[in-house]
């Protein structure tokens, strides 16, 4: 069965789709192998939109409403593009939509308290253009299980990454920065899974505040700063890297609000734009570190380990280095995803091919110890043609 995992994440650049071969193993989880990926970015219009509706202050129904069925088109153009260029029979779409919102604790509206989630992209619109029908909508699953509803990824880790002799530690670093820890021999149980604050979503935020640039392309403008210390220290006694696992995060906790703040401090210390990138980077490298020390390290149970990182961050050079020489004391081989037969750009997507796979076929797709939830849950709902 051939599935097309179809991506957008936090930092809100594009749409990438990977076309995936499932073999059913028997009762385990199946095999798999990626045939082809490909990125679409978004439109300057279409990525205004996003922006402007992720953690919004105030907004409208409509511009809400065309955005969910604009994104659904977006999707459906980045798949048939990419079976048009290699060419197969795609029997399922797996599409985890844009996230606008996601509140992974509870808090009071209207006389109740819950925890809420919200992925835009009408499923129907890439269902209708395509002819195939989607599993989307994974995340609300495991929230009414009690978990986070995040993070979905670690599915991916566990099937492909772990391990019988070597620890391994996955780290996306999208919008938000992601960790799974696979102790060597781990069953799911022992994998864990969680947020590890901003990825590039500050470094882009600042980027395009002082430079008009959407990025640090290699991280070529952080290596020229310094980093503020100050600053940065300041940055890290945010509660969030602090509290224990499992926790999420998204541009409520690390959005506008908090680069603007971050901002303006580098600017109090330092009159160099380029310090203030370079701090931003720090902050993304130092976060990460803390992170596996806290809350992973001690599973590894001393043995070696390969630190892989995904994401649009592994590009980023001056991060790379800064992330490698920061966890050379922990036995930490730091290094790509591609080393593993997996491309940096392609896994998210080859995970939601996974977890639709797992949908399809009414199987969880959620682990227990990377969101909380209370129990295994099958995710996402199935929009059929």
């Amino acid at each position: 069965m051939i599935v097309a995992g179809v991506m957008s994440g936090t930092s809100a650049d594009g749409i990438d789709v990977a076309l995936v071969d499932f073999r059913d193993a028997g009762g385990g989880y199946p095999k798999l192998k990626l045939l082809a990926h490909e990125t679409f970015p978004y439109s300057a219009a279409l990525r205004r939109a996003v922006l402007g509706a992720m953690n919004a202050q105030a907004t409208s129904t409509a511009e809400l409403a065309r955005l969910n069925w604009r994104l659904g088109m977006a999707y459906a153009e980045a798949v048939r593009e990419t079976i048009q260029k290699h060419p197969a029979k795609v029997a399922l779409i797996g599409c985890h939509g844009q996230t606008l919102y996601h509140q992974a604790n509870p808090e009071s509206y209207a006389g109740r308290r819950f925890a809420c989630t919200w992925q835009a992209g009408e499923a129907a619109a890439v269902a209708g253009e395509l002819g195939i029908p989607v599993a989307s909508n994974f995340r609300p699953a495991d929230m009414v299980a009690g978990g986070q509803g995040a993070p979905l990824v670690p599915l991916l880790d566990f099937v492909w990454f772990r391990h019988a002799k070597r620890g391994r530690v996955l780290q996306n670093i999208g919008g938000i920065g992601n960790l799974t820890a696979i102790p060597p021999g781990a069953t799911e149980e022992r994998a864990r899974a969680f947020d590890t604050g901003p990825g590039n979503m500050v470094i882009d935020a600042l980027m395009q505040e002082l430079y008009g640039k959407a990025m640090d392309a290699g991280g070529k403008v952080a290596a020229t700063g310094h980093v503020l210390t100050p600053v940065l220290e300041g940055a890290l006694r945010n509660r969030f890297f602090l509290k224990e696992p499992p926790k999420t995060a998204g541009r409520e906790q690390f959005g506008r609000e908090f680069a603007a703040k971050f901002s303006s401090d580098c600017k109090a210390v330092s009159s160099r734009k380029q310090d203030a990138i370079a701090t931003a980077t720090a902050l993304t490298v130092e976060s990460i570190a803390r992170a596996y020390e806290r809350f992973a390290s001690a599973s590894m149970g001393g043995a070696e380990v390969d630190f892989v990182v995904s994401g649009g961050g592994a590009q980023n050079a001056t991060l790379m280095g800064l992330l490698e020489e920061r966890l050379d004391q922990h036995q930490c081989k730091v290094g790509t995803s591609d080393h593993f037969g997996l491309p940096v750009e392609a896994k998210e997507a080859v995970a939601f091919a996974l977890l639709a796979w797992q949908t399809w076929h009414r199987r969880p797709g959620n682990l227990r110890s990377a969101t909380g939830a209370s129990r295994p849950a099958v995710l996402g709902q199935v929009t059929y043609v």
